[in-house]
């Protein structure tokens, strides 16, 4: 972090090899969000809330940082430098984590269907299905189409276009993840409706929580392309970081559309 540049061996080939510090940065930035977040939750009343929350603050901030480096440092600093193909490895990457973030939420929805054995609905619910679930959904369902919409433009060698629905895929994600922090303000303070408020609560903030942590992971990832395409990298052939980027972003569209259904709108009707 002292402006050193990084270290760099080549490999076969040419090929550049970084010896790169923002992988422990993410790191260092996800271990102190991961331990202030379970101090907020087992500390019960021995430990103050406030410090830890900001500490889990800090983390992430520091972990969005240092995937944002490592993103600019992996593909936007050497694009030009390389001409070879990485397309199978970064797409087989990205579906292989997809499917382990299959059995992620799938985790949270089984604790869901357990909380769901038992009488519902385990006290008070708040006002769930409401306008703003409802307007958060259409503009990440929209977004999807958007980003879908870029990459149509760029295959079709409109870069202008390209960049155009891309910048917008970009703030429909920060109008997501706004419009999520503000449900969340809603419930807490207007409707007392808190993660410490049941079984219910704790399912339902952390499914949402999750996801609300990939969106934002993925509005990084789609900030990096949108930075990419600004300097002119993407073309028809090379255009693998828009593929896996949307594929990611495809992912967590269906993930909000299950978890509204099952969470959202099952838990009143059910």
């Amino acid at each position: 972090m002292d402006g050193t540049p990084d270290v760099a061996t080549h490999g076969e080939g040419g090929q550049t090899h970084h010896a790169s510090r923002w992988p422990i940065v993410a790191a260092v930035g996800a271990a102190t969000l991961y331990g202030g977040g379970g101090l907020v939750l087992a500390g019960g009343s021995l430990l103050p809330r406030l410090p830890l929350l900001g500490l889990a603050g800090v983390g992430v901030v520091v972990l969005f940082v240092g995937l944002a480096g490592w993103a600019y440092e992996a593909f936007v600093a050497d694009y030009w430098a390389t001409q070879a193909d990485r397309s199978r490895i970064y797409m087989g990457g990205m579906i292989l984590f997809l499917v382990s973030d299959v059995a992620t939420f799938a985790a949270g929805f089984v604790y869901y269907a357990f909380v769901r054995v038992g009488s519902w609905p385990p006290g008070e619910l708040p006002p769930l299905v409401g306008s703003l679930v409802l307007a958060n959904t259409l503009v990440l369902v929209v977004s999807s189409g958007t980003i879908h919409l870029a990459h149509g433009a760029l295959e079709a060698g409109r870069r202008r276009r390209f960049v155009r629905w891309l910048a917008v895929t970009v703030g429909l994600g920060v109008v997501f993840v706004a419009g999520q922090i503000y449900e969340y303000y809603e419930f807490v303070v207007h409707e007392e409706f808190a993660l410490s408020s049941g079984v219910f609560a704790s399912a339902f903030f952390g499914l949402t929580g999750l996801h609300g942590l990939h969106v934002t992971l993925g509005v990084v990832m789609l900030g990096t392309v949108l930075v990419r395409a600004l300097q002119g990298q993407f073309v028809e052939g090379r255009d693998t970081g828009v593929r896996t980027v949307a594929l990611y972003w495809h992912f967590v569209d269906v993930v909000w559309v299950f978890l509204v259904a099952v969470l959202y709108v099952g838990a009143v009707v059910g």
